[in-house]
């Protein structure tokens, strides 16, 4: 992939070291790492149904994409604040060696359980993978050159998000869900050569030595887990009114009042509360939390419904979810150039975020006779939406702050973009698989409408149903997912309104640190 030129980059100095020789080798390395992350959240979305039939376990489908989305926005943060005190390429090569150690352990897991804690692993690893990426082109390209590159990353996602459907979808049809995993690896060690030769950064200045905010890492971890386990038993697995759930939304409160008061004494915060007083980092970070809950709602769950509903194998279902990542793409990175010659943002993140609803709304049209042509226009509006606005809400969080905070700001915009997404997976994953085991019972005979019956389907035994049955599975199948889209749009509407009070200042020229 080529290197986006910057035509107006400073020339290096020893206090501003700029874009440099290592520039276009320092780029491919992130890209390259990029893949990789984005490849592991999205690769296993066209082999769930099989994944969660062979192992028995449809009612843990959520956690197989929620646990490793978890996990990385826990650690996004940790990442972002350590790689700003100690420089970015050893956590690097901490997170690839992670990464590539749950990737194994996923792929010969035996059960849901062993399924669930590997892809904990692998999250660990995936969102140093994320954040550090968008974080170091943050520390060598001025931020009014920089929408270019952010641009180029998020079309890579958009790639992946394409690729990991069909890889996933291909390798599920060929040699076994198990490779979707297992690819990773020698990925993985390509990705670790490349960071530990390609990724040279400016050398950082030395400094006294800094303590590191445990206590702050860990009490956003608990709050975190506690937020998305919440959201995701509660009158799911277990009523609202449970002990453990109402025990678990004591926890999350009682730990996120307790983190606030620890980053307010803390020397040195993971997520410094000055970071909050900035109006645009705030109405930015809001709107990212929205947009994760609606892109992770629809694109972890459409290729699943484009299975079981329309019937086409996982292969087919990956190709299908082509013109959503293709319009994100190509928004992105036409978005992305566009911003770096205007240094015009707000209106297009406005626009953007309007036409995300607009897909949203949609979506939640489809019936089980709808053309496939329909359903792939409207995931192309969705994808319009998200390209011309979700990478450059990070670009505006990045502009408001100098580049001693550049990384933990970067961090906090991704950490609560992907605590949406997380949001997003558990609540709709348990809503679509509470309203399907709900339908399902209703409607099924009662000798075919068994636990063990309705938790083992996969597209191969819908498929080959009787047409009295296929016809209820099918039909249980739309009604339990496409009108959990529409609940989803006041949401994104909110994301719209609150981006029009952002304060549209002018992307920075030059590296001030």
């Amino acid at each position: 992939m080529s290197t986006p030129d910057s035509p107006h980059s400073p020339s290096p100095t020893a206090e501003n070291p700029g874009p440099n020789a290592h520039l276009g080798l320092i780029f491919s390395a992130l890209i390259l790492t990029m893949l990789m992350a984005s490849l592991g959240q999205t690769v296993l979305a066209t082999a769930l149904p099989t994944i969660v039939g062979e192992l028995d376990g449809v009612q843990h489908m959520a956690w197989v994409i929620t646990a490793f989305i978890l996990a990385s926005t826990i650690m996004m943060p940790v990442y972002g604040k350590l790689g700003d005190m100690f420089g970015r390429k050893p956590l690097f090569l901490v997170a690839i060696v992670l990464f590539v150690i749950g990737s194994g352990a996923g792929g010969a897991a035996q059960s849901m359980g062993e399924l669930v804690a590997a892809r904990v692993v692998q999250g660990l690893g995936g969102g140093g993978l994320m954040i550090l990426s968008q974080a170091t082109i943050a520390d060598v390209v001025p931020a009014r050159e920089r929408g270019r590159y952010m641009g180029v990353m998020g079309g890579v996602f958009a790639f992946s998000s394409v690729a990991g459907p069909l890889l996933g979808g291909w390798l599920t049809d060929g040699p076994g869900w198990r490779w979707t995993l297992w690819m990773n690896l020698p990925l993985g060690l390509l990705s670790l050569v490349g960071v530990a030769v390609l990724l040279k950064l400016p050398a950082r200045q030395k400094q006294e030595r800094r303590r590191i905010d445990i206590a702050g890492m860990a009490l956003l971890g608990v709050a975190t887990s506690a937020i998305v386990l919440v959201a995701t038993w509660g009158g799911a697995e277990y009523e609202w009114t449970s002990p453990l759930i109402l025990g678990l939304a004591a926890a999350a409160v009682v730990t996120s009042l307790l983190f606030i008061w620890v980053q307010s004494r803390a020397k040195e915060p993971v997520m410094p509360l000055l970071l909050f007083r900035n109006r645009n980092f705030v109405l930015t970070m809001i709107a990212g939390l929205i947009t994760g809950v609606a892109m992770f709602g629809v694109m972890g769950y459409m290729p699943t419904y484009l299975q079981m509903v329309t019937g086409y194998s996982p292969a087919q279902a990956g190709l299908l979810m082509i013109p959503m990542m293709g319009t994100l793409l190509v928004a992105s990175v036409v978005v992305g150039r566009r911003v770096s010659v205007t240094s015009r943002y707000k209106t297009v993140m406005i626009l953007g975020t309007f036409i995300t609803a607009g897909g949203l709304g949609l979506l939640s049209t489809l019936t089980v006779d709808s053309p496939v042509v329909l359903e792939c226009l409207y995931l192309a509006v969705l994808g319009l939406g998200l390209g011309c606005s979700m990478q450059l809400l990070t670009l505006v969080a990045q502009n408001s702050f100098s580049l001693r905070l550049v990384g933990t700001a970067t961090a906090g915009q991704n950490y609560f973009r992907q605590v949406g997404a997380t949001l997003g997976s558990a609540v709709v994953g348990s809503l679509f698989a509470t309203r399907l085991g709900e339908l399902l019972r209703d409607r099924l005979p009662a000798e075919a409408a068994t636990g063990a019956g309705t938790n083992s389907l996969t597209p191969q035994l819908v498929n080959s149903l009787p047409a009295p049955l296929h016809e209820i599975v099918v039909g249980a199948y739309n009604e339990a997912l496409v009108p959990l889209f529409l609940w989803m749009v006041p949401l994104v509407l909110v994301a719209a309104i609150l981006l029009m009070f952002v304060q549209e200042k002018p992307l920075a020229t030059t590296l001030e640190p």
